[in-house]
């Protein structure tokens, strides 16, 4: 198959997750083995940090790429659109340090994509084949990953958490022609129990109930209504919990969580920094973990 880019340029603005600041996104078509990369322009040098794993530098509530002046937070989303919609080579220019969070998704993303859509260029795809099994674990995380030789990509995702609100749930994707549709919508989500800790990390300054789907372990009491309030800067009397859900929205899927981690491994995996042909399967996916095994798979294809 030929490589691609898109067609042509687009912009989406919108605030970061963790920032709060507004930042203005464009994605450029970009020539043949070019790859995927990224740029600041609000910055007087205009470095280019190459979507690989061996660039990231943070992986706390998101993946980030670049060191210091020129680093940039929370790509997973776009690149898992990028990835998902099998788009080879492409420039991401921001005018600040985080990609925009918009409904907590891809969704936003892969429309831009479909919108402008695709055109081949002249040089054969790189596609990286596995010819024997593979597996990795990371201790740190309890998270495991194997991968078998297949002829398609294809991924089953497990996510296993120590409550009934969540659980264990499994999401698959058999093919990118499911991207699009059954994960590129499902939304990031978290605890209520770690939203107040994040926002004295002074993270999340962008989430709110529109952009992330909030999971509640107990009840809510009066006290925590009213932290609730000041918060998300809503009254106490919009706030209701349906299964185990806070928020102004149902999700799409019962499984949203499990398909938003896949949403989130799809992202993380193509910082190997060419598409890959094989059968995946992921036991508690994270940044962390989805950055240190795309690490070992470049390593692993640099010795073949």
């Amino acid at each position: 198959m030929k490589q691609t880019t898109i067609n042509r340029e687009f912009r989406l603005t919108g605030m970061g997750l963790h920032t709060g600041r507004t930042v203005t996104v464009s994605v450029k078509p970009a020539s043949a083995d070019f790859g995927i990369a990224f740029r600041r322009t609000d910055r007087f040098n205009i470095v280019t940090q190459p979507a690989l794993a061996t660039n990231v530098s943070e992986t706390a509530r998101g993946t980030t790429i670049g060191r210091g002046r020129h680093n940039i937070a929370t790509i997973e989303h776009i690149m898992s659109a990028l990835h998902g919609s099998q788009v080879d080579n492409a420039v991401v220019e921001l005018d600040g340090g985080e990609v925009p969070i918009l409904d907590g998704s891809a969704r936003p993303w892969t429309q831009q994509i479909e919108r402008v859509g695709l055109r081949e260029l002249e040089a054969e795809r790189r596609t990286a084949r596995f010819d024997a099994p593979i597996h990795f674990e990371n201790p740190d995380t309890g998270s495991v990953f194997d991968v078998v030789p297949a002829d398609t990509f294809s991924v089953d995702c497990i996510i296993d958490f120590p409550n009934s609100v969540i659980g264990r749930q499994t999401a698959v994707l058999d093919d990118f022609s499911q991207y699009a549709s059954a994960v590129a919508p499902c939304r990031t989500f978290v605890f209520l129990h770690e939203i107040e800790p994040l926002l004295h990390l002074n993270l999340i300054k962008g989430g709110s109930l529109d952009n992330a789907l909030v999971f509640v372990n107990k009840d809510l009491g009066s006290r925590q209504l009213k932290r609730l309030e000041r918060t998300f800067r809503k009254d106490a009397s919009q706030f209701r919990v349906h299964d185990g859900v806070l928020n102004t929205t149902d999700p799409y899927y019962p499984n949203e969580p499990a398909r938003h981690k896949l949403l989130d491994f799809i992202g993380d995996i193509r910082l190997v920094g060419f598409p890959m042909v094989g059968h995946f399967t992921i036991y508690k996916p994270g940044h962390k973990a989805n950055a240190a095994f795309s690490r070992y798979l470049i390593k692993h294809f640099e010795t073949k």
